[in-house]
């Protein structure tokens, strides 16, 4: 510590000297020592510096510049923990990333099976509900088709009573039993 801060106080002690003159570092030397003021300048610089390595400023500053350098060191080394941290969060995150993708993949195929299971059931519903349709239509036409016939039946045996009921209770003739059975012909079609 002594060493660098006489070796400090000598660079600084000899710099203004090298400057002051034109004729070089020599030259500077015999104009400080041959030129009162800057002799005396020279003087109260050199005695201050060593008032203030005596007092222990050099070695203040040196500690603050320490400090500095630790406190620096320091927010380096949390900077690269930090940096670590980050680093496996986003790690971590583009995991959780992953498996959210392959979640919403497994979702997605899980909803495409379920909406063709439910598409094969309402084709299913569909085919049952339109043959069941039919078989109702059918019924209904079946029953249709026989209540007409009866209906028919009904009114063909009516026309062919009461043809008979005019053919018995009048004494016609084979024109007027013609004329009957073209009207029960004419009721049957």
């Amino acid at each position: 510590m002594k060493k660098t801060t006489s070796l400090l106080i000598a660079a600084l002690a000899v710099a203004p000297l090298a400057h002051a003159a034109e004729g070089g570092f020599v030259g500077g030397l015999m104009y400080a020592a041959t030129d009162p003021v800057t002799f005396v300048a020279f003087l109260c610089m050199v005695t201050f510096l060593l008032i203030a390595a005596r007092m222990g400023a050099f070695k203040t500053i040196l500690g603050g510049l320490d400090t500095r350098a630790s406190n620096i060191r320091k927010e380096l080394e949390e900077a690269a923990s930090l940096r670590e941290q980050a680093a496996e969060a986003l790690a971590l995150a583009e995991r959780r990333a992953q498996d959210a993708d392959k979640e919403a993949e497994a979702i997605i195929d899980q909803a495409k099976r379920d909406a063709k299971a439910m598409l094969e059931e309402a084709r299913r519903d569909l085919a049952e509900k339109i043959s069941r349709r039919e078989a109702q239509a059918a019924a209904r036409i079946t029953r249709a088709e026989t209540e007409a016939t009866s209906e028919v039946r009904r009114a063909a045996a009516d026309a062919a009573t009461a043809a008979a009921r005019r053919i018995l209770s009048e004494q016609t003739s084979v024109d007027q039993f013609e004329a009957a059975a073209r009207d029960i012909e004419r009721a049957l079609s």
